[in-house]
């Protein structure tokens, strides 16, 4: 991707830690859960350090990879328990991403053309994003969405700009109200409430992309906790899981969006992984056997992890960067 240097000049390293607390009702007798929270590696991301604990501890415990190519992790519980508790704890590092010019990308309706299906021989980066280009389980490609999105999108605009404009319309249409939806609230709704959380924000982007014939995915992650010194806004969303979207704009490849907060993704948004929507990319799901009623609680942190000083540099030996 060309463009200028993101909002850092160097990389950013983050110690980030994510619990999620169950208690049951009743007692729980068998689960199975899978669990997407450890981070993708990215060409802008590495993972430096990983620790999964679980309480109960499980049976058995094993590390995939999912359809969409994100890491997940299978565990089997076989002993009764009311209560789950899940810590993930990693060191994340990030590099600086460039930031496209105005204008960037080929115009809007040439990528809707090479998105139609035609039975040709696809090149594998086209392949990847027409998985994103249809409906989805909590996405519907309705007129709705598609007039909601059209006014971004005037005959000859780059898709990345338009792509930019429909972030801003998003974000000045909802307001982010926490327990205003639950996933279980259909998009329809969403937009008529004018309300909802961050996958509110992220799934309506993506319906009104798609709705347009424009491939767009769901990105699920972490906000950094506390905002950077030079930050301009403080960020909405943190100290829970986090999702923003991303969008196919070629030749640059995907461009990462956070209409929640209307910017651009850099160095303040920890990727787990990607999806269709939110149903691909749930941070912990599974199929339990007893339970009856529960009650959830969620905490994330995602902290900087601080350069060492001057003087414990030269103690070690090494030359200060």
């Amino acid at each position: 991707m060309s463009g200028n240097p993101g909002s850092g000049a160097k990389s950013v390293s983050y110690r980030v830690r994510h619990q999620t607390v169950y208690a049951y009702a009743g007692p729980v007798a068998h689960a199975h859960h899978l669990l997407h929270l450890m981070p993708r590696p990215t060409p802008w991301q590495s993972c430096t350090d990983y620790h999964l604990e679980l309480w109960p501890l499980p049976a058995t415990s094993r590390r995939e990879v999912d359809p969409y190519g994100n890491p997940v992790t299978r565990v089997e519980l076989d002993r009764p328990h009311e209560r789950l508790e899940v810590m993930a704890r990693m060191h994340v590092e990030l590099q600086p991403r460039p930031v496209p010019e105005p204008g960037a990308g080929l115009p809007w309706e040439e990528v809707r053309a090479s998105l139609q299906y035609v039975p040709r021989p696809l090149e594998e980066p086209l392949r990847e994003a027409m998985r994103y280009r249809v409906q989805s389980p909590l996405v519907p490609i309705k007129g709705v969405f598609g007039e909601f999105a059209r006014e971004c999108f005037p005959a000859g605009r780059s898709v990345y700009d338009g792509a930019r404009a429909l972030m801003e319309r998003v974000h000045e249409s909802l307001t982010y109200e926490a327990g205003a939806t639950d996933i279980a609230t259909p998009l329809r709704e969403v937009l008529e409430r004018r309300a909802g959380v961050c996958q509110d924000y992220a799934h309506l982007m993506i319906a009104g992309l798609r709705s347009l014939g424009l491939a767009a995915r769901y990105v699920s992650g972490y906000l950094r906790t506390e905002p950077r010194a030079d930050a301009r806004q403080e960020l909405v969303g943190a100290d829970a899981s986090h999702a923003w979207v991303a969008v196919w704009v070629p030749p640059l490849g995907w461009v990462e969006f956070d209409p929640t907060n209307r910017l651009l993704v850099d160095q303040d948004h920890v990727v787990l992984g990607w999806g269709r929507d939110f149903s691909d990319v749930s941070p912990l799901r599974g199929v339990i056997l007893g339970g009856g009623a529960h009650s959830l609680a969620v905490g994330v942190k995602v902290e900087p992890l601080e350069p060492p000083a001057p003087q414990a540099v030269a103690a070690a030996g090494l030359a200060p960067a």
